[in-house]
């Protein structure tokens, strides 16, 4: 009896659990169509009052209204002191809105710093100069906000993908990031002598899965300090531009195969955003397929938070000296947002995709995303305020991360190269037909990001032109349309 009643209470005193009822109830509110769309700022060139009108501020500010309330009540049964939430959850809000802000400027969105690079650089200038005001710290739940995305992010990761390639899909995504990880774990701790395992596994995920997203779920599995997902991030936002920038340009110049190209760039360029664009680069069934291996490689996420919060949970957490931990321990310490990832992954793959089909799926992920994305953007404001360059700069001291990080990357190229050639150049499976429209029009990643005014750091979901119609004709085995 009182262990049904403790269990009864962490259903409403655990922060894991909030992020899975939160997470839930805005799924609801999506699928249920009470909410239809997500104000967001608007791109814009020269002043930043192009990006707003009446219109959309006064929904942006509704929608911070919005989940001020859902926090507040989450924070309130909780245990937090009445009232000291909401003046300054209102503080770190304005800071994400600076930040898209400044993500949503024509140029640089075309270089791709997006949201994440912004926020995160807001909070470090504040925390680290005129320092965070007391008065905001009680906003600064981080946690709350990153695990409630992980749950959004669960329905992203739709299984139907897998089918989409089949066989060459899965050997290039799934052999060679568990691979990666693996290497880049044992050589960390064992090569490096990195006694800080959270932020080698936190750049490992980073580095071999999807970047920023991988990042956030892993160091929440692990319990990672604030800085080392920051470090973390900082390294993967920077390669991801110029791999974006670069891997186009290097695989024409070497007249390389556009489909081994596009699964190259789709195994290694950590954002999905980014992957889309430089895929764009080799035409239009290249951006396809590109788009197709990133998605099947971000399957994994949920795999490898599974696997990640188990060993950490049962092996280094736990006192080698003392008793091996229960079940039910396990269980107590277990990270209860994982559940609610992969709960949703099901449900949108076996469920809602079969129930209402492609497109109303790719509409509620479209608003899922845009509530992530603002809720990301609020754990990287509270990170960066609540980090210091101070011990980001002893991190980073004698180099070791960096080395970490380029090594692991060096080997996930050469890797996924390979796995790319044996999977889409007719060695182990059969050639997928090279689409009569591979031109592009456009000279480099910038230009054509400029043109299509796309977010190139999108951490997660992304909306493919022809997605619906590419995904049909390609598993019927037929000709790529022309869009």
């Amino acid at each position: 009896m009182p262990s049904i009643k403790r269990f009864t209470n962490s259903l409403l005193k655990l922060e894991d659990w909030w992020a899975v009822w939160l997470g839930s109830l805005l799924i609801i509110l999506a699928i249920t169509g009470v909410v239809s769309s997500v104000p967001t700022v608007a791109p814009w060139s020269t002043t930043p009052i192009e990006a707003f009108d009446i219109g959309s501020i006064v929904n942006i500010l509704l929608l911070g209204f919005g989940l001020l309330l859902l926090t507040s009540l989450a924070t309130r049964l909780m245990g937090a002191k009445k009232h000291s939430h909401a003046k300054a959850f209102l503080a770190i809000y304005i800071l994400a809105i600076v930040a898209y802000i400044m993500a949503q400027q024509t140029n640089i969105r075309a270089v791709g710093f997006g949201y994440a690079f912004w926020a995160l650089g807001i909070g470090l200038v504040i925390s680290n100069t005129v320092k965070t005001p007391a008065w905001v710290k009680p906003a600064l739940r981080s946690e709350l906000y990153i695990k409630t995305g992980l749950v959004l992010l669960g329905a992203e990761v739709l299984f139907s993908n897998i089918l989409t390639l089949g066989l060459p899909g899965l050997f290039v995504a799934w052999i060679v990031t568990p691979t990666v990880i693996l290497f880049m774990y044992l050589y960390g701790t064992r090569i490096l002598k990195m006694t800080n395992r959270s932020l080698v596994m936190v750049i490992a995920a980073a580095t071999s899965v999807c970047g920023v997203s991988a990042a956030v779920a892993i160091a929440a599995a692990t319990k990672a300090k604030k800085e080392d997902l920051t470090l973390a991030i900082g390294m993967s936002l920077i390669f991801t531009v110029l791999m974006m920038v670069l891997m186009p340009f290097m695989i024409r110049a070497s007249n390389m195969n556009p489909i081994v190209g596009a699964a190259w760039i789709g195994g290694t360029v950590d954002s999905t955003g980014a992957v889309v664009a430089a895929g764009a680069l080799l035409g239009n069934q290249a951006e396809q397929i590109a788009a197709i291996v990133k998605m099947i490689q971000n399957t994994l996420i949920g795999v490898l938070g599974l696997v990640v919060a188990f060993l950490w949970v049962s092996k280094f957490e736990n006192n080698s000296n003392a008793r091996k931990p229960t079940a039910s321990e396990i269980w107590n310490r277990f990270p209860k947002f994982i559940i609610g990832f992969v709960a949703m992954s099901l449900i949108f793959s076996f469920a809602l995709l079969p129930t209402v089909g492609e497109s109303r799926v790719a509409h509620i992920l479209d608003v899922t995303s845009d509530f992530r994305g603002w809720l990301f953007c609020l754990a990287f404001v509270s990170i960066g305020l609540e980090s210091s360059f101070k011990i980001l700069g002893k991190q980073v001291s004698g180099g070791q991360p960096i080395r970490l990080y380029l090594t692991g990357q060096s080997l996930n190229l050469i890797l996924t190269l390979l796995a790319a050639y044996l999977a889409f150049g007719g060695i182990l499976f059969d050639r997928i037909s090279t689409s009569n429209v591979q031109q592009t029009s456009f000279n480099n990643v910038f230009e054509h990001n400029l043109h299509r005014g796309i977010d190139t750091n999108a951490s997660f979901y992304t909306e493919i032109e022809g997605w619906h119609r590419w995904n049909q004709n390609l598993m019927t085995n037929s000709t790529p349309p022309r869009d």
